[in-house]
C-alpha cells in the first residue's frame, strides 16, 4: 500500500506547491497534524480517480473562493491551477462564477486577493477574443 503522505507530497510537487512556507511553519509546531493533513487532503482526496489534477485544482479554487476564509490557501491553489495550465482568464471567470453561489462579496474578495496572480494579459487568451 502506498504511503498517503508520500503520495500527497508527490501531488503537491506536481502542482508546484511542494515547499509551502505556511505548511512548514505549522509543521514546526504540529508535525503530526501537518502530516495527517497532507496525507488526507492530497494523498487520499486529491489522489482519487475520476478527474485529473488540473480539474481538482479548479474545484479547490472555486470552493475556497466561496468559503472566503483562507486567502493564503486560495492563493496557493490559484498558483497551482496556473502551474497546471489553467489560464488567468479561466481562473478569473471561475472566481466571477462564485458570485452566483457564494455571493458577490466572496467573488470580489477572491479576485482582489489574487489580483497580482491574475492581472495582465494571458497569451493563450488572445486567440479567443471576439
Amino acid at each position: 500500500m502506498t504511503d498517503p503522505y508520500r503520495a500527497g507530497i508527490d501531488i503537491l510537487s506536481r502542482t508546484g506547491s511542494a515547499q509551502d512556507d505556511r505548511r512548514n511553519r505549522a509543521a514546526e509546531i504540529a508535525p503530526d497534524f501537518v502530516r495527517s493533513a497532507v496525507s488526507f487532503t492530497y494523498g487520499e482526496i486529491f489522489a482519487r480517480p475520476g478527474i485529473d489534477l488540473k480539474l481538482r485544482e479548479l474545484a479547490a479554487v472555486a470552493a475556497l473562493a466561496s468559503l472566503g476564509r483562507s486567502t493564503a490557501e486560495l492563493r496557493q491553489h490559484v498558483e497551482a491551477a496556473l502551474h497546471l495550465g489553467w489560464s488567468r482568464d479561466e481562473i478569473t471567470e471561475i472566481l466571477i462564477q462564485t458570485a452566483a453561489h457564494a455571493g458577490v462579496a466572496a467573488a470580489i474578495d477572491a479576485l482582489a486577493e489574487c489580483h497580482d496572480l491574475l492581472a495582465g494579459s494571458d497569451p493563450a487568451s488572445d486567440c479567443c477574443e471576439p
